[in-house]
């Protein structure tokens, strides 16, 4: 397992040397951002520039390339242009989950109002309902079931901040800030990343009508 603060060190150094003051914003996202990384974690950079090219894509690539654990790298590379132009419901997560290293993310920030944070909502719901079911009657995976239940914590997060305005970034967080059938969606997540057994046919059901209940209710359903 990496030291973080080494590996962003390193990282920050190879990319300025790469972009220079090109770079808009710099940060770590993910579970080496909210402090719960285990050891086949992915590292989750994000890096936004003035503007990205394809020949940018490339030569990031090579930055990458000469780090130690590229296997492990990861996250998100954007343009500004680009990212102050996305859709809203996408950057609620993406805002709260990212931890700063260069620049900020408060300008897009600004661009999420509550009405973007239901549509957060309802559209994971939607997203994990469809996965749900998919899982149940095709792929019958446990992997893909903890793939769910991690994007439902997410939905869970924001729920939690539509109530309290307060965003809950670590697992243990949520769970204490969530509520009924909510905290139970991450309570479960929590055991899975455990690595304890996943009684699939009752966790799917759970996960499908948790889901489904969201989605009846447009967005606010427990």
């Amino acid at each position: 397992m990496p030291d973080i603060t080494l590996w962003t060190d390193r990282y920050i150094r190879a990319v300025k040397a790469a972009f220079g003051e090109r770079i808009w914003f710099a940060g770590i996202q993910g579970s080496y951002g909210r402090g719960e990384a285990a050891e086949d974690s992915d590292i989750d950079m994000v890096l936004i520039l003035d503007a990205l090219t394809p020949q940018d894509i490339a030569a990031y690539d090579a930055v990458l390339g000469t780090l130690e654990h590229r296997e492990l790298a990861c996250g998100f590379l954007s343009g500004r242009a680009e990212i102050m132009g996305w859709e809203p419901s996408d950057l609620f997560q993406f805002c709260h989950d990212t931890v700063p290293i260069i620049g900020t993310l408060g300008a897009m920030l600004a661009l999420v109002d509550s009405d973007a944070v239901a549509r957060a909502v309802l559209i994971g719901a939607c997203n994990i309902y469809h996965g749900c079911v998919h899982n149940m009657l095709y792929r019958k995976d446990g992997d893909v079931l903890r793939g769910l239940y991690k994007s439902a914590s997410f939905v869970v997060r924001a729920r939690i901040w539509q109530r309290t305005g307060r965003y809950a970034g670590p697992l243990g967080e949520a769970a204490a800030l969530a509520e009924d059938a909510d905290r139970q969606i991450v309570s479960a997540y929590a055991a899975m990343r455990s690595g304890g057994p996943i009684p699939f046919a009752a966790l799917s059901e759970k996960l499908f009508r948790w889901a489904g209940g969201i989605i009846t209710a447009g967005g606010a359903g427990k």
